[in-house]
């Protein structure tokens, strides 16, 4: 079996036990998508790629907020867009430090925040818990590839003797 194939199937489990979680807890199951989406799409792997995915998810949920209140004060919506392309340009910028290096994280989180109409507080858990579901979807795939080739490996070695 590949790599991609055990993959495969552990998130296609995990997709569905996201999918009873998120409504059995109230959660928005398409957010908890996008925070496992986002840990997928991580340069990084295992926990330092869940870490830079979540940490940057909750910097776009801040900046959208910064978005969101701003361009309510301002009460001009060309002032709005304005503060939209600062504030983008201020996510590319984060950048620059390390742990804030992934910035399609940081447009995950904000994008996420805008389409749950700045409701951080739905948007914040479940980008969480979807991040600790895709990375538990990949590391169960790599085990479980891990322990196919393995047991076929043992079986050849016992079949050639």
């Amino acid at each position: 079996m590949s790599v991609l194939v055990a993959i495969a199937i552990t998130t296609g489990i995990l997709s569905a036990l996201w999918g009873w979680v998120s409504v059995s807890l109230g959660l928005l199951t398409w957010a908890g998508f996008l925070g496992c989406t986002s840990y997928f799409a991580s340069p990084q792997d295992g926990a330092k790629g869940l870490a830079a995915s979540m940490i940057t998810n909750m910097s776009g949920v801040f900046w959208a907020m910064v978005i969101i209140q701003l361009s309510t004060i301002a009460g001009i919506e060309v002032v709005g867009y304005v503060i939209t392309g600062i504030v983008a340009t201020l996510m590319c910028i984060q950048a620059k430090q390390t742990w804030l290096g992934y910035i399609p994280g940081t447009f995950v989180g904000c994008c996420a925040t805008f389409a749950a109409g700045g409701n951080w507080r739905a948007v914040v858990p479940a980008l969480l818990l979807g991040g600790l579901f895709g990375f538990l979807m990949k590391s169960a795939g790599l085990w479980l590839h891990q322990k196919i080739s393995q047991q076929r490996t043992e079986f050849e070695t016992a079949e050639s003797k």
